[in-house]
């Protein structure tokens, strides 16, 4: 029964070990400083006690080494909290860069996650023991929050913007995985398992799944379906910028800015495509903020990422009779209508 209910979660990440420490330091802290609180007020409500001979008030300056000494003590555990926090959360926010990549959406009341090999998950999440892991997460309604409590990891998941998680499971097996951020009536339902496996064992599994599912793959379908590269091409005569080796470049905006063209950025120039628009290029880029969902939304920055020195995009074709074409001045691809949500949930495995 004991070991149903453990004291303490149990410690599987790199990283949980560096949390932990730093937890336990600012507990000691707090309990010591409490303690000394209690005993001093004990101590003076005592000593202080109003009597005949205390009749009339002294006034006393205390030795000013006494006060920079107490400045000083507080000084240095403050400082020591501050730069021991701000190391904790850099070696927790930056994920390494070999890390393997994973899409992750949050909806009311599942988790969906998709692997770059094409494995789909619905609150389940198979990863290789002793290798990073890297998730890039959507909510495709409220605020979510990713929560594993054996790996120490925490990150809400907003709607309209990315937030990246990552651990290297050090012990397999299965560990619980929750949502702790209130999210309607079925919060209590939003949980999973992280399953974590020997490498061995997590490439046979991960074989699984197949290069057509991938979301590069998928979001190259989009692309085509839509006929972004109409727009999209790879000279400079183009309507919308050239995408090859565009992930992670500088782009250089009308009014002058400049910004990397991240993960959010993409997406920002899919659903929002007039809020960063391209010095050269004209805003005649549609909006498809209410056609297409996050997974689909990932998919596609997925498909761009991938667009490397070297990498074919779509060449143009001629469209089909009914497709609609959107220009596009900004650094995405369009979007497509949709699933119905049953359809959607059903193709997923």
């Amino acid at each position: 029964m004991v070991n149903d209910f453990p004291l303490f979660p149990r410690v599987a990440s790199s990283t949980a070990s560096d949390v932990d420490l730093l937890y336990f330091f600012l507990v000691a802290v707090c309990g010591a400083m409490a303690l000394l609180v209690f005993v001093l007020i004990i101590y003076f409500a005592i000593k202080y006690r109003r009597s005949p001979a205390n009749e009339e008030a002294i006034d006393y300056h205390a030795p000013k080494w006494l006060e920079l000494g107490v400045i000083g003590v507080w000084l240095v555990l403050f400082m020591a909290m501050f730069l021991w926090g701000a190391h904790v959360f850099f070696i927790t926010s930056r994920p390494p860069d070999d890390a393997i990549e994973i899409y992750g959406t949050a909806r009311q009341w599942m988790w969906k996650f998709q692997h770059m090999e094409g494995q789909r998950e619905i609150n389940q999440l198979h990863v290789p023991v002793g290798q990073p892991v890297k998730i890039t997460l959507a909510s495709e309604d409220v605020i979510h929050s990713f929560f594993v409590p054996d790996f120490r990891v925490k990150r809400d998941v907003i709607p309209n913007r990315y937030t990246t998680v990552w651990f290297t499971a050090t012990k397999s097996g299965r560990y619980h995985l929750y949502c702790t951020e209130y999210c309607g009536t079925e919060h209590s339902k939003m949980i999973g398992w992280v399953t974590v496996m020997e490498p061995s064992e997590y490439q046979i599994w991960a074989a699984g799944g197949t290069a057509e599912g991938s979301p590069a793959a998928q979001g190259r379908k989009l692309f085509e379906r839509y006929a972004c590269h109409t727009c999209h091409t790879a000279d400079t005569q183009a309507r919308g910028p050239v995408l090859t080796d565009l992930f992670g470049s500088i782009v250089t905006l009308q009014d002058g800015r400049q910004v990397v063209a991240d993960e959010s950025y993409i997406r920002e120039s899919i659903l929002d495509p007039q809020m960063k628009v391209v010095r050269g290029f004209q805003p005649v880029m549609p909006s498809f903020r209410n056609q297409l969902n996050e997974a689909e939304a990932l998919q596609l920055v997925a498909y761009i990422k991938s667009l490397g020195a070297g990498a074919e995009q779509p060449s143009t074709a001629p469209e089909a009779p009914g497709t609609t074409t959107a220009a596009s001045p900004t650094a995405a691809g369009e979007q497509v209508q949709s699933e119905p949500e049953q359809n959607r949930d059903a193709s997923i495995r």
